[in-house]
């Protein structure tokens, strides 16, 4: 996510980058009369991965940002044939324990009324863009370098058709720190996934309809599986992780080509059920690296009149689920702030750089810990799911615990709070200027 650059009146935003966090912001900004460009280097856009699920502070984010965004993801998804996420272990045999017969609960959660609900990453995104107008849209751009002229004059940026980066690669998160700066990038958690869809109408009889209508996490020794339905019902999204001892080989790409015998002999040591799991894999697969920016945070969000978000300024690992929904909670915050500096500048005769700054400023101080804490926090589950931490190891109600608590700070964060956060913040902020560059009172 990109830049800031202000014309004659109001504010302008260049957006870099037109995936699923990039569209909604501009969508946000949209719904309050503020002008987005969208620049996207690809020809069209389009988003890699397979299912995508909203935890329910997602959905209220979105509800927040505009209530077409919502109701865009709720003609794609699909809704779970019980509201309840599963956490089963998926290691022990049947009978090895001397009391399990296979499948062990370990967890379960309510999720809501139709919470956390998945569909395919390209069917949202395809939704979302039928609400964007063609011209806030710019196609074959890729970022080169970025100018802050500074003062009330605009952000000026440059491209190129060749190289650029947005989201976990972020271009303009390197613009911010340097190019020598390792915060500038993400690293290898040392952990893949084999990711598939399979056809529903071959999973179903295999794994019957209970293990296949909603959320399945199985847990194990050095792995763990996912599985959730999407597309309509039609097929089930399987994401199956593990630890890799290795560096990742390619510098470029997070993805490698892979085989089925690859997942089976990764997950040979685990129970009947995910082995069945991965046996209806396809035979040709992708493995994806899981990069993340836990080894070196950004110090901040923003700098200037410069700002990140989603996965360019806390790219998480997975594990959650959660990370496109904070990249939403991003969008929320910032298109109510853009909004408010908007109507100071031009209803109240802010400075338009104040304005600017103290609504970018109040993003950061709002989102950065929590975004964070995610970061941290999927890092730690990844390696909990995986039984690898000394303290939790295979422990049923020590991971429950875990699980729950977790889950509970994403799923039931207050966003309306977060709002009015943001709102005091932005004024805190501008009463700190000087009164000769602001006569603001209080916009909405």
């Amino acid at each position: 996510m990109g830049s800031l650059g202000e014309p004659k009146e109001g504010i302008q935003v260049s957006i870099i980058g037109g995936g699923i966090a990039g569209v909604t912001l501009a969508l946000g900004l949209l719904a309050r009369g503020v002008t987005p460009t969208v620049y996207e280097r690809s020809k069209s856009f389009r988003e890699i991965g397979a299912g995508i699920g909203f935890t329910p502070n997602a959905e209220r984010a979105m509800k927040v940002l505009d209530p077409n965004i919502h109701a865009a993801f709720k003609r794609v998804t699909v809704q779970n044939g019980t509201d309840w996420f599963m956490w089963m272990d998926g290691f022990t045999q049947a009978g090895s324990d001397g009391e399990s017969d296979g499948d062990k609960l370990i967890h379960k959660m309510y999720l809501g009324e139709r919470g956390f609900e998945g569909c395919h990453r390209a069917d949202f995104l395809d939704e979302l863009i039928k609400m964007m107008p063609k011209d806030t849209i710019q196609f074959c751009k890729s970022l080169d370098t970025i100018d802050d002229l500074g003062g009330n004059r605009r952000v000026r940026l440059r491209f190129t058709d060749v190289i650029g980066c947005d989201g976990i690669r972020s271009r303009v998160r390197q613009l911010m720190f340097g190019m020598d700066d390792p915060a500038s990038y993400p690293h290898y958690t040392h952990k893949f996934a084999f990711r598939g869809l399979v056809p529903m109408s071959a999973a179903e009889p295999v794994l019957g309809i209970e293990k296949t209508e909603t959320r399945h996490m199985y847990l194990g020794r050095n792995g763990h599986a996912l599985t959730f339905p999407v597309a309509g019902g039609k097929m089930l999204n399987v994401v199956a992780f593990v630890t890799d001892d290795n560096d990742w080989p390619l510098p470029v790409k997070f993805t490698a080509p892979a085989t089925k015998a690859d997942a089976i002999k990764a997950f040979a040591s685990f129970n009947t059920t995910v082995r069945a799991i991965i046996d209806l894999l396809p035979d040709q697969l992708d493995k994806w690296a899981i990069f993340d920016t836990y080894d070196h945070l950004p110090r901040t969000f923003v700098q200037g009149k410069i700002c990140i978000a989603g996965d360019a300024a806390h790219a998480a690992a997975p594990y959650h689920g959660a990370g496109a929904g904070f990249a939403i909670e991003d969008g929320a915050i910032l298109a109510r702030l853009l909004n408010i500096a908007s109507s100071s500048i031009d209803g109240a005769g802010v400075d338009r750089s104040s304005a600017i700054h103290a609504a970018l400023e109040a993003y950061n101080a709002v989102h950065i810990e929590r975004a964070q804490w995610l970061v941290d926090s999927s890092r730690f589950v990844g390696e909990m799911y995986q039984w690898q931490d000394k303290t939790v190891g295979h422990d049923a109600s020590k991971l429950a615990e875990e699980i729950e608590w977790r889950s509970r700070k994403i799923w039931e964060y207050d966003v309306e709070g977060m709002i009015r956060q943001a709102d005091r913040e932005f004024e805190k902020r501008l009463e700190a200027v000087p009164a000769s560059m602001t006569r603001y009172v209080n916009g909405k």
